[in-house]
């Protein structure tokens, strides 16, 4: 149950997820150019021990990206960014039949080939659907999960629209919008991201997390992306490579305040946050 009293859970490809104790999402791009370079993945060997580390660690979801989203991010090509991820599923799928995969992706059609092709079970959408007037069509069709993330402009002009009265109400209000219509179009299955980073400058990531279970409020699992992002590095004065300590510190916060989904590219370190925080809460025994 959640703290409005509303079981959480989704189904995924036709397995019940029950948020009783929060998951871990481990990242993986198919990408050159990731703000975080210990998080690319281009080569196949490098693929298959990456994931297998993850797999390894007690990662719940791998969630595997061929855009980077980072500020300022070249574009690229629906034919480029589905052939990253077609070689990447293939290792996946091919290795670890049995994971949970989400693909990071804003285009209708790299979505519909990554589920009918390599069965995906959840889609994971940047821009909420703003950026494909297709994306909510395509997942009621293909009846999968959501992950429906708050962002402003596109990766490339997100940075100068932070212009909010409350960054807080204004994401939530906007998120609620969204799920009440993906509802109405039959998708069910849909996990709320407030999107860190994306469209919010330092300040008003921190009063974000501060008011994170007010999310909860959607009715829907709540994910937090942190990990290594520029509200942990910028302000202690230090690289994304040197931000693990901070992203345990903020992972343990979200989780407090109710996350029910860790994004990190560091699945041990998260997966121990997890179940030390679910034995203080008394979710788990000690």
């Amino acid at each position: 149950m959640n703290d409005f009293g509303k079981a959480v859970s989704i189904n995924v490809g036709g397995r019940l997820m029950s948020f009783d104790i929060p998951k871990v999402m481990g990242i993986v791009n198919v990408t050159p150019d990731s703000f975080y370079p210990g998080s690319r993945s281009m080569g196949k060997y490098d693929l298959a021990e990456r994931v297998g580390r993850m797999m390894e660690e007690g990662t719940d979801i791998v969630d595997i990206g061929g855009y980077s989203s980072r500020p300022g991010a070249a574009d690229v090509s629906p034919e480029e960014e589905y052939s990253r991820l077609a070689s990447g599923l293939e290792v996946i799928r091919a290795v670890w039949p049995e994971a949970v995969v989400s693909v990071d992706t804003f285009r209708s059609d790299v979505a519909r080939r990554c589920v009918e092709e390599w069965g995906v079970e959840i889609i994971n959408d940047i821009s909420g659907g703003d950026l494909d007037a297709e994306m909510w069509e395509t997942v009621a069709s293909l009846k999968v999960a959501y992950v429906l993330m708050h962002m402003r402009g596109t990766p490339q002009t997100m940075t100068g629209l932070t212009d909010y009265e409350n960054v807080t109400a204004e994401t939530l209000s906007q998120l609620t919008f969204k799920v009440a219509a993906l509802h109405g179009m039959g998708v069910t299955d849909v996990i709320v991201d407030p999107g860190f980073g994306f469209a919010k400058n330092v300040g008003q990531n921190y009063q974000l997390l501060s008011g994170l279970r007010e999310f909860r409020l959607t009715g829907c699992p709540v994910l937090a992306g942190l990990s290594r992002k520029t509200m942990i590095w910028k302000p202690l004065g230090i690289t994304p490579d040197e931000a693990a300590n901070g992203t345990t510190v903020l992972n343990t916060i979200a989780l407090l305040n109710g996350a029910d989904i860790l994004r990190v590219h560091d699945v041990r370190a998260a997966v121990e946050a997890v179940r030390l925080v679910s034995m203080y809460k008394g979710t788990i025994e000690c």
